[in-house]
């Protein structure tokens, strides 16, 4: 009997870990993925908007060569404050079924089960791409996650959305030798929260027309050889050989509905948690990190939610 399983391995679900191993509880960690899967499947020349200072947990200082750190810099370094902390993990091992009973939980994995007295979900979101459920969204030449821009040399490409992901994707593709780049924009500008550096190198490429954009748009249908898109202007088709949907992510709102987690009745479906202790309605299930801010994916981050996981072992720490 664990005091409590954490689902996720994210930098959050680090720091639940690593807060759980300071008060002697005993803790299993757990990942359907690798150590910290969500990074790691960012574009592989990502900077971070954070400085590193605010992406420290653990008491463990984040050196990185500039202000901002890379992607790669974050992965060494939630690497070794794994090894630092020798935490308990269960990399690769994805939760098929919780369930509770008197308030024990039996956690169900494809290998075992294991039981524990309180469940904290730390599962961020970046796992669960919104689709653009349109025809043809299941070609293979339809992409939701973007690593590196080789694979689009010469090609003709359509990057969805106008967020920093759609934009990164969109300079670089641009810059390391796309035949053509096309963003489709639901708005009617690029995303005001774009990192500063970012955002006025892409509206300078769509105004001189390295970069083309279709502005209160969206596709309509995806074709082997062409997207066809709708804007004020009408139907358009064009020509193409890769779609980068960069629209967006959601949590995982299955399982904290089959948790019987409520939810706020707001455009957000913010799930309810007692901020105090981060715990939800669910007796002995608590939130951490950026699944409190349901679809306001944007709300919490590294910075502002690895305090989650010493107000929640506190209070499980209390019980």
């Amino acid at each position: 009997m664990n005091d409590v399983i954490i689902i996720g391995a994210g930098p959050i679900g680090i720091a639940c870990g690593i807060e759980a191993k300071k008060r002697n509880l005993t803790y299993r960690l757990f990942d359907k993925g690798t150590l910290v899967n969500s990074l790691y499947n960012y574009p592989l020349n990502m900077t971070f908007f954070s400085t590193s200072d605010k992406l420290e947990i653990g008491n463990i200082p984040f050196i990185s060569h500039n202000p901002k750190p890379t992607r790669s810099e974050a992965l060494e370094y939630y690497r070794r404050v794994t090894e630092h902390w020798k935490l308990n993990l269960n990399l690769y091992e994805e939760i098929e079924r919780i369930h509770n009973f008197q308030n024990q939980f039996t956690v169900a994995t494809k290998k075992k089960s294991y039981q524990a007295k309180n469940i904290v979900i730390a599962t961020g979101f970046y796992d669960r791409p919104f689709l653009l459920n349109v025809p043809g969204e299941n070609l293979p030449k339809v992409k939701h996650y973007y690593t590196e821009p080789h694979p689009y040399f010469g090609m003709d490409i359509v990057v969805v959305g106008g967020a920093n992901s759609a934009v990164d994707a969109a300079l670089e593709t641009y810059r390391k030798g796309a035949k053509s780049v096309t963003m489709i924009i639901r708005e009617d500008t690029v995303g005001a929260n774009v990192k500063y550096w970012a955002r006025p190198d892409i509206i300078n490429r769509i105004e001189e027309g390295s970069i083309k954009a279709f502005f209160n748009a969206e596709i309509t249908e995806i074709k082997h050889d062409s997207v066809q898109l709708k804007d004020q202007n009408g139907i358009h088709e064009i020509q193409n050989d890769f779609v980068l949907a960069m629209t967006g992510y959601e949590p995982n709102f299955e399982m904290l509905e089959a948790l019987d987690i409520d939810f706020h009745k707001d455009e957000f479906k913010t799930p309810i948690y007692d901020a105090s202790t981060m715990e939800s309605n669910a007796k002995g299930v608590y939130l951490a990190g950026v699944v409190c801010g349901g679809y306001k994916t944007n709300k919490w981050f590294i910075e502002n939610s690895r305090e989650h996981a010493v107000h929640i072992m506190e209070a499980i720490a209390k019980t």
